[in-house]
């Protein structure tokens, strides 16, 4: 019985933390260097640690729930961006960490590329082709910011997987 109530617990953290991430992220000025609208993406620091330690499942509902979150505070085109990226970027974390021996900077950078190219592609069907010359711009901040984030998750993953075995009840 610990086992389901400390994976719905951790699973509940997990889900605020990422939009406690992308809230933040929301709230912070334009980032120098980074073309208009891009984010760093601490929330997909979330996304990998589930992707590569708790299974895509739980990752892809991490996803979703933010995805839902952005489309209550921001609106449907936020909504839509937000769950066409990070659906993309979440299936691709989780191939290159379960699949692969891909390092965490690799596994930021092509989760960074993916979650682009999921915006990039909805921005193309809701705005047009126009949308399409952004694309060299998030090509560049998403070997920045991934790179980033992927640094991040390594730093802290040890911390965060002890408190998924506390949580979850395994030594």
């Amino acid at each position: 019985m610990r086992k389901k109530a400390g994976f719905a617990a951790l699973s509940g953290l997990l889900a605020a933390l990422a939009l406690t991430f992308s809230m933040l992220e929301g709230m912070l000025p334009p980032l120098p260097g980074l073309p208009p609208g891009a984010k760093l993406g601490l929330s997909n620091i979330v996304m990998m640690y589930a992707a590569g330690s708790l299974g895509l499942p739980l990752a892809i509902a991490l996803a979703v729930i933010k995805g839902g979150f952005a489309l209550l505070t921001r609106g449907v085109t936020a909504g839509a961006m937000s769950l066409s990226g990070g659906l993309l970027s979440t299936v691709c974390a989780g191939a290159l960490l379960r699949k692969t021996r891909a390092s965490f900077s690799l596994t930021g950078i092509c989760g960074a590329l993916a979650h682009n190219a999921g915006q990039l592609l909805t921005a193309f069907l809701l705005m047009g082709p126009a949308v399409l010359g952004y694309g060299p711009a998030l090509v560049l901040a998403s070997l920045l910011t991934g790179a980033l984030t992927g640094a991040v998750l390594k730093v802290s993953l040890p911390q965060m997987e002890r408190a998924g075995r506390f949580l979850i009840g395994k030594k």
